[in-house]
């Protein structure tokens, strides 16, 4: 299993990598509103509307869903200089995506579709466009901005095609050369059934039904049929790997050397609009971060699977896929570790977005016992997650001298992180947690003994503090005077 390497690289290794999205940025803008009557000048409902919002669309969703992983991104299209350019680089900004290589074209509209909701229900849909090719002139400004990124350092590039005229067949092939001169990964979300203009990507991922027509060959959503248009496709395109949505059934990634299968993850699906983007911006992230391919396809499966279960389109976020995989590695047993601070205050952010409660406490917890259990169980109760901070290994020489600890942290935090009461183990070297509570901010901090809440260390951090008694009877100096005893009186 590669989940640990997939959460190492969430937070480590995303938020280093810079990727240029390219292709056929849209605006999405939603009217919603009621219906009660029929219009009197027509036999048409009337919708009073009470509410308009607007969305990345196209080629931009790819680029949102790399902006929350935590990518840096460039995007390269071309839109008009209207009012709807102006509501799409406003979007795109606020996510700290960089426009530079999004042309603004006196001549041109900015690709916009507006949908009209009534009652849960859309009752129209409305698209402004003006389909044509890039013009040599913005041809030669796209290059000049994407030459200018690969000399600061791209790790990867996407080409998303909505077939609106950005992605023409000689524009690709010059990004997909460039691309290779540069030795980095050009994934490629195709639209039409000629991939031509495609040849030599690094990634190309259709669904069932472009896969079929690029084939020129209708087949069931089925292993065997699939496998066999993919191998044909990456040979007669020179494209080195295939990659296949499947809507309920996943994904499958075909090359000259492999077959690998991901089953769908989504327990419940809402709407699969979108998924693809997030497929092509997850994939190629994890490839380009250094992610084999088994693991890169395995994360974009999963995140894929978050968006489906979201209702409308809906970019993943880095912190609930987190999420999902450190759930799949303790669901697979490999979840018995301390977190990284990264990959804690991830998952908080996570927590916290979801409104679910966060308790956590901290110990040494040498020698885990009976009154440590009931202390950990007596916490998790307060809320929906409890997360464990442990002192190192000379965190607690210090505090306790240098014959402690007995355990060593990585045994303490393994045992502590298998208990079914605990969420998450953080290892921390300081004398006190203070820094690691003020990432964490906690709903409910948590602490045992005769402490009063105004002493405990990262009380400012919290939402309140509260003190739990310990359990009467146990204490690990006490274990530990009784095997001293034991000793001295010579029956062990």
């Amino acid at each position: 299993m590669g989940t640990s390497l997939s959460a190492e690289f969430l937070t480590e290794q995303v938020q280093k990598l810079k990727i240029a999205v390219i292709g056929d940025v849209m605006l999405d803008r939603y009217f919603y509103g009621e219906v009660k009557r029929i219009s009197p000048e027509a036999p048409v409902p009337v919708n009073k509307v009470n509410k308009i919002t607007s969305v990345i669309g196209g080629a931009g969703n790819v680029a949102a869903n790399l902006a929350n992983l935590g990518c840096q991104v460039y995007v390269g299209g071309v839109t008009g200089k209207d009012e709807n350019r102006t509501i799409l680089e406003g979007k795109l900004r606020e996510i700290n995506i960089d426009c530079s290589g999004l042309l603004a074209v006196k001549d041109r509209e900015t690709i916009t579709k507006l949908r009209v909701i009534g009652a849960r229900q859309q009752m129209l849909r409305l698209d402004f466009e003006k389909v044509q090719d890039l013009t040599p002139e913005e041809v030669a400004k796209e290059e000049e901005w994407l030459q200018s990124l690969l000399a600061k350092g791209l790790h990867g590039i996407i080409i998303s095609d909505y077939a609106k005229g950005m992605c023409g067949d000689a524009f690709c092939q010059k990004v997909i050369t460039i691309a290779r001169e540069h030795n980095i990964p050009v994934l490629v979300d195709p639209k039409g059934s000629d991939w031509t203009k495609y040849r030599g990507c690094s990634f190309i991922t259709p669904n069932v039904k472009e896969m079929c027509e690029a084939a020129g060959k209708v087949v069931p959503n089925e292993d065997e049929p699939l496998i066999e248009l993919a191998c044909a496709a990456g040979e007669k395109f020179n494209i080195a790997n295939v990659v296949v949505t499947r809507s309920e059934k996943g994904v499958t990634l075909v090359n000259k050397t492999l077959v690998l299968n991901e089953p769908a993850t989504a327990q419940e699906v809402f709407d699969v609009s979108g998924a693809g983007d997030t497929v092509a911006a997850v994939l190629l992230a994890a490839v380009a971060g250094g992610l084999s391919r088994e693991e890169a396809l395995r994360l974009s499966n999963k995140a894929a699977g978050i968006v489906v279960s979201k209702v409308g389109t809906y970019p993943v976020h880095r912190e609930e896929l987190l999420k999902e995989i450190l759930a799949d590695n303790r669901k697979h047993g490999n979840g018995y570790r301390p977190l990284s601070w990264e990959e804690v205050f991830s998952l908080s952010k996570a927590w916290h977005a979801a409104d679910e409660k966060i308790v956590f406490t901290n110990g040494c917890f040498d020698i885990l016992h009976v009154g440590h259990v009931t202390y950990l169980e007596q916490a998790a109760n307060l809320g929906k997650h409890l997360i464990v901070g442990v002192n190192t290994d000379a965190s607690v020489k210090r505090l306790k001298g240098e014959n402690r600890p007995l355990v060593n942290e990585k045994d303490r935090a393994r045992i502590l992180a298998s208990l079914g009461c605990v969420d998450a183990v953080v290892l921390f070297d300081e004398d006190t947690p203070a820094k690691l509570i003020a990432g964490i901010k906690p709903d409910i901090l948590v602490k045992g003994g005769d402490y009063k809440p105004e002493e405990v260390a990262g009380r400012e951090s919290a939402g309140e503090v509260r003190i739990l008694p310990f359990e009467e009877g146990y204490s690990t100096t006490g274990i530990i005077q009784k095997i001293v005893a034991m000793v001295k009186e010579g029956k062990l």
